[in-house]
């Protein structure tokens, strides 16, 4: 394969803007690269693989042709720094990278090439350089990107006959005459390939050509007699060496073993989970990664044996595996299949919809008994399916998946199959058959249930695993007394969810369709014509064509259209076209939200969303199906859209209650600094306080911009903002940021020596704790990288804050939801947003409510600056808030 070829031409292909970390990584070219390299080894099945890479040292070539690429533009910087991330994905799937001072890895690729088929062996090259065609024989193949990264044309020597009208071996010739624009080789002048296959056809190669010059009638043979020198040099310049030294041939590069640790390391860096799920799906290791499976013996008790199982096996005897097949989202659930394991091999499958009566209400009795220790992978989907059957599910010790999130933090995907692997080097089959075990009949339904035993069998082994790992990590008590416990609280609140006013979000709807109309028909108007405001090409051509605004960044298909681009070219132009076109695409983006929402709601006009416990590293929920979150608070639109939220028939409000400056709060107390400390306890608004000492005036005399300026300060230490993050933010130039920062730190010392301090400490142990023990693990802390590393510096700032702010609102929203229980309230708990907390009031409840809220809530974490709750109450979101 040859590398930089292929890297190159991804990184062009894809564009960046959608690949890039959310640390600000771009990782296009990385993604491409690998994407390909994927596709080829899953479609090619290779026994030896190598990648070759250009070096930046001359070549021989430039010594004999000194304009030779000359004319090639500068590598961009987004590309080179993504070359050592895909050395670092090779390296991790043990596939041999090579590179040689003076050559090209074009000469790398022939050298081996050659080599491969003198030994017998059948080459594929993958290269998106037409050099390589000139290798291509009966056991020489180029795969040759057409088009992306994954369509690739097979070239074999009637393909290449067939598209450029001579074999292969006359391809050099062919490109000699025509010349290559990208390697700076001029060609002759108005002769294209078919007139030089024509050529090479009739007087059979280019020596025969050459001898024969004179003969060539016309403007194209003045032509090729004025420019013969440029095509003997082109010839020679064209020609793949293949004798490079190597240090070794095509049978040294057996593919490896590859290393899974390292790839989830690595994909959790780059975060590509898709790609990941890709690799696992497709690719094998070359060696058995695990050399067994599970033993287990299945029964399936038959009508009335259900409860003589369970005492025999699964009461009293240990943790007992669960795993279940079925569907579940959006607060309901429904099951297909129940696995039953113990770890000492013993398995049960029951069919929920063959299950009698009787031995339904028996396992009922057993799933839901605390003293009964059980292990799951994943158990809220399963939860909320038992709910819709009336089922319970308790004695829940170990929910594997959460178990495996809060050691591997960074992952972003926790399938049972592969943390068998990594856990318990098994796979996720069954073994040979032993004495007394069911004997499958070859049906598909018993292989599924038999899977599904085994499913449940893994689960109960790992489950001790991963106990292990956490206690020496220092989670064990994080998924005991928050993350388990609040897997029934999410349950429960996926299951209730949120009143809609469908009529009112209809309305608001036609609203926004009726403002998007009007922002085209006045974009159309400035313009003077109708275009697509949805086309970035008609944009481009609009904006820097015909009004021949200022050139935003260039990306592949012309210069960005981005909204960012265009915020930053309004303020430069104030052109009316601009402003149209920003308020037409925040408005049909608000539109297209509200017409997601109202299809998602229930017969009961009720709206349920899907909280996310193993997605954020740094703890915090998510929310998706529909994403919360995402409904922006600060906006006019969108409180307009929380409007919709309303409290559900026989109730009496919302009630919403969230943290007032909770980052700012544990930043104080992680970093001991007094004046901050000071500033909460003042009883002025803490802004103002730390504006007032920083710039050395009363606090009536901090005006709105001095006070915007600390607040911006204050917030974005807590996310790890730089110098020039925090000019960006103010439009400040980053040498004053950078002022404001010092004059900052002179009255909070405690702040800046923690900040540095927290970043030291996480070099040194790999990984930053909260204030409960979550870690978040930052490899690239040491990353020679400067990019990579400054990323995992920010991130050692942040997590520590993010991430004690996620273990306090959980804390606290198993306080209420346990308190609310205990007193008998039917008031109840719908929603977590960021820190915010929305619950349905039931009448007459308010008021006690309120003071068990606050209670609760304030009583979560004890800070060295308490925690401050703030409360709204009405009949809408919106109205609640405050």
């Amino acid at each position: 394969m040859d590398g930089h070829s292929l890297a190159y031409r991804a990184f062009f292909a894809l564009p960046i803007e959608n690949f890039s970390t959310t640390t600000g990584q771009p990782t296009n070219a990385v993604y491409g690269f690998t994407s390909m390299l994927i596709n080829v080894l899953r479609d090619e099945s290779p026994t030896h693989v190598a990648v070759c890479f250009d070096r930046s040292e001359p070549t021989f070539r430039h010594e004999t042709y000194v304009e030779y690429k000359a004319n090639r533009r500068e590598t961009p910087d987004d590309f080179r720094s993504q070359i050592s991330l895909i050395f670092e994905v090779l390296d991790a799937l043990r596939i041999p990278r090579l590179s040689v001072a003076g050559y090209e890895a074009d000469d790398l690729i022939a050298t081996l090439a050659t080599q491969a088929v003198a030994q017998d062996m059948d080459v594929s090259i993958v290269s998106g350089d037409r050099d390589a065609f000139q290798l291509v024989g009966e056991h020489c193949t180029v795969l040759y990107p057409r088009k992306g990264v994954s369509d690739l044309a097979r070239m074999t020597p009637a393909a290449v006959e067939e598209k450029y009208g001579v074999p292969p071996e006359r391809h050099r010739e062919l490109a000699a005459l025509v010349g290559e624009t990208s390697d700076n080789l001029p060609g002759v002048p108005g002769v294209g390939p078919k007139t030089a296959a024509k050529w090479l056809n009739k007087y059979d190669g280019l020596d025969e050509l050459v001898a024969h010059v004179d003969e060539i009638t016309g403007k194209a043979g003045e032509s090729l007699r004025e420019h013969l020198g440029d095509v003997l040099r082109n010839q020679q310049l064209n020609k793949l060496d293949c004798d490079v030294p190597l240090d070794r041939g095509p049978a040294d590069l057996v593919l490896g073993q590859w290393d899974r640790d390292e790839i989830h390391t690595l994909f959790d860096t780059l975060q590509f989970r898709v790609l990941r799920e890709r690799l696992y799906a497709t690719l094998s290791a070359v060696e058995p990664e695990a050399e067994e499976g599970f033993e287990v013996e299945m029964a399936r008790p038959g009508p009335g044996e259900v409860s003589a199982w369970l005492a025999e096996h699964a009461s009293g005897t240990g943790r007992v595996g669960v795993a279940v097949t079925g569907t579940w989202g959006r607060g309901v659930g429904d099951i297909t299949g129940i696995a039953l394991a113990t770890q000492a091999g013993v398995g049960a499958y029951l069919d929920p919809v063959e299950l009698p009566e009787e031995d339904e209400r028996a396992f009922a009795t057993w799933l839901a008994d605390p003293k009964q220790p059980k292990a799951m992978h994943d158990a809220k989907g399963p939860m909320l399916a038992f709910a819709a059957r009336g089922m319970e599910l308790d004695g829940l010790t170990s929910d594997t998946a959460l178990a495996a999130y809060l050691a591997l933090p960074g992952q972003r995907s926790f399938d049972l199959g592969d943390l068998a692997l990594r856990y318990l080097h098994r796979e996720l089959r069954k073994e040979a058959d032993e004495s007394g075990q069911l004997t499958l009949d070859g049906s598909g339904e018993q292989e599924a249930a038999f899977d599904l035993v085994v499913r449940a069998r893994a689960v109960v082994d790992l489950a001790e695993a991963l106990d292990k790992d956490l206690e020496r990590r220092g989670a064990a008590t994080l998924l005991r007394d928050v993350e388990m416990p609040l897997v029934e609280v999410l349950a429960a609140m996926e299951r209730l969810g949120i009143a809609l006013d469908i009529d009112y979000l209809a309305r608001l709807s036609a609203t926004f369709g009726g403002e998007v109309k009007a922002m085209e028909e006045g974009a159309w108007e400035a313009i003077g014509r109708e275009f697509n405001l949805g086309s970035p090409k008609q944009i481009q051509q609009i904006l820097f064509d015909e009004l021949g605004l200022p050139k935003t960044r260039r990306t592949k298909t012309g210069y960005t259209t981005d909204s960012e681009a265009l915020t930053n070219l309004f303020a430069q132009t104030a052109h009316p076209v601009l402003e149209h076109l920003l308020r037409h695409r925040e408005v049909a983006k608000l539109k297209s939200m509200v017409d997601s929402l109202i299809p998602m709601a229930d017969e009961a006009r009720r709206i349920h969303t899907t909280f996310g416990q193993m997605v954020a590293a740094t703890g915090r929920l998510s929310s998706s199906d529909p994403n919360l979150q995402n409904i922006p608070i600060r906006t006019a639109e969108g409180r307009q859209i929380r409007e919709g939220f309303v409290v559900g028939d026989d109730f009496e409000c919302l009630l919403t209650a969230d943290y007032s400056q909770i980052e700012l709060r544990i930043m104080a107390h992680l970093s001991e600094d007094v004046a901050l400390i000071d500033a909460f306890g003042s009883g002025i608004d803490f802004h103002t306080v730390t504006a007032s000492r920083v710039f050395d005036l009363p606090a009536e005399q901090i005006d709105g911009e001095l006070r915007s300026r600390i607040k911006a300060m204050n917030y974005g230490l807590a996310y790890g903002l730089s110098a020039f993050g925090l000019s960006q933010q103010l439009r400040i130039i980053p040498d004053e940021a950078r002022a404001l920062m010092e004059e900052y730190f002179e009255q909070f010392g405690g702040v800046r020596d923690y900040l540095r301090d927290i970043v030291a400490k996480a070099r040194q142990d790999g990984y930053t704790e909260t204030i409960m023990g979550r870690r978040r693990y930052l490899p690239d802390l040491t990353s020679d990288n400067r990019q990579r590393r400054e990323m995992a510096e920010r991130m050692a700032l942040n997590a520590p804050i993010q991430g004690s702010a996620a273990d306090i609102i959980k804390v606290a929203m198993l306080r209420v939801d346990r308190t609310m229980r205990d007193s008998g309230l039917r008031s109840r708990m719908l929603l977590q947003v960021h820190d915010e907390l929305i619950f349905e009031v039931a009448p007459g409840e308010l008021a006690p409510l309120q003071d068990l809220v606050r209670s609760e809530m304030g009583a979560a974490y004890d800070l060295r600056v308490p925690l401050e709750v703030s409360m709204g109450t009405g009949r809408t979101w919106h109205e609640a808030g405050h």
